[in-house]
């Protein structure tokens, strides 16, 4: 396998720690991660592979003109995979100008950090310019919401495809879908090589704890009450973040210039379920005298909450070969235990910025 470089922006996120494990653990890939080491930015989770010599890290933001330009040129690499972003809704409804500034404005600059570097590539190394990508990652949630099966008088429940018409509903996706546009807009107009990935919900290891597994897992070993949001009916598609990290960096070999590629993982649940299947499985692992369940809590939900999200993965199945290699089960079960085993890693989280504390009650 030719050895290539890839620059991945939010390398030290959820996903981007993912993928970073991934492409050093699983080829002979360099990796240069760049991130700005805000409150979801965690550097221990790349502790198993920090020391590598195929992995450098970058303390600078994307919406840093210089420093992009800079870390581009320094490291001159052959895929740039950009997962810096803001992305907990409830923190953009507290806040939305935060994620305005990252995943718009942040964008914006490396888009053209990445053009500049790009057109330069042309000059002296051809090939290399030919081969060159830039692949964009998204989230569903910037096509809004599916009709809820209770409410669905059709024959068939819609799913979200590529060409979905974008509709977001709260200040994150559509600071994402803006972010979308921009890319698609460099490639049409400046010829970019780009790629876009739309996935569902992400869950596994290393999760900051605000997202609804994590915080379930946590509160229900704490005792605390599990706050479930309105009726806890909204459905979502879950995707196991390693695999989620595999279908990445095989879009971003292998997909096609200018394509978008949804990826899910064929797990539509209710919020509900979710949080009850979590608690049987902690009281399989971590069983106790009272049930888990008599912990759930139903709390106001969240304005304008989607009720319900699904996924197609066929295209990146039919013309890639990609599909999950966990259920929802089995994902979930390794999901729970990683937190069982590793309390060092969430209780420093947890003794940082965010204490569990709900977020994104609009006034």
């Amino acid at each position: 396998m030719v050895q290539k470089t890839f620059f991945v922006t939010g390398g030290a996120g959820f996903i981007g720690s993912a993928v970073v494990r991934e492409l050093i653990n699983h080829s002979n890939h360099k990796v240069v991660n760049v991130d700005k080491l805000t409150y979801a930015g965690n550097l221990e989770s790349l502790s198993s592979i920090e020391q590598n010599p195929r992995y450098t890290f970058i303390h600078a933001d994307i919406g840093d003109p210089v420093a992009m330009q800079k870390a581009l040129s320094d490291h001159e690499p052959d895929i740039v995979m950009h997962l810096a972003a803001e992305s907990h809704v409830d923190r953009s409804i507290d806040g939305p100008a935060e994620f305005i500034q990252t995943n718009i404005v942040g964008t914006c600059v490396l888009l053209e950090a990445v053009r500049n570097y790009w057109n330069s590539l042309k000059e002296w190394a051809p090939d290399r310019a030919e081969a060159f990508r830039f692949h964009h990652i998204s989230t569903d949630e910037v096509y809004g919401d599916l009709p809820h099966p209770d409410e669905f008088t059709g024959d068939e429940l819609p799913l979200f495809t590529e060409t979905t018409a974008y509709a977001p509903s709260s200040p994150y996706s559509a600071s994402k879908a803006s972010s979308d546009h921009l890319v698609r807009a460099w490639q049409r107009t400046y010829g970019l090589p780009t790629l876009v990935t739309n996935c569902s919900n992400n869950y596994g290891p290393y999760h900051f704890p605000e997202k609804l597994i994590p915080l379930m897992i946590l509160n229900a070993l704490a005792g605390k009450p599990l706050p479930v949001y309105g009726d806890g009916k909204q459905i979502r598609d879950w995707l196991y973040v390693e695999d989620h990290a595999r279908a990445l960096i095989l879009v971003a070999q292998n997909g096609d210039i200018g394509d978008t590629y949804n990826i899910g993982g064929h797990n539509e649940k209710q919020n509900i379920e979710v949080v009850h299947t979590l608690c049987d499985t902690l009281q399989k692992l971590v069983p106790q005298k009272e049930s888990y369940r008599d912990l759930i809590t139903y709390v106001t939900d969240r304005p304008g909450h989607d009720v319900r999200y699904a996924i197609d993965a066929g295209k990146i199945e039919r013309e890639l070969g990609w599909k999950p290699q966990e259920t929802f089960e089995t994902g979930l079960r390794k999901t729970v235990q990683w937190y069982l085993d590793n309390e060092e890693w969430w209780k420093r989280v947890q003794n940082g910025s965010y204490q569990g504390e709900r977020l994104g009650i609009s006034k």
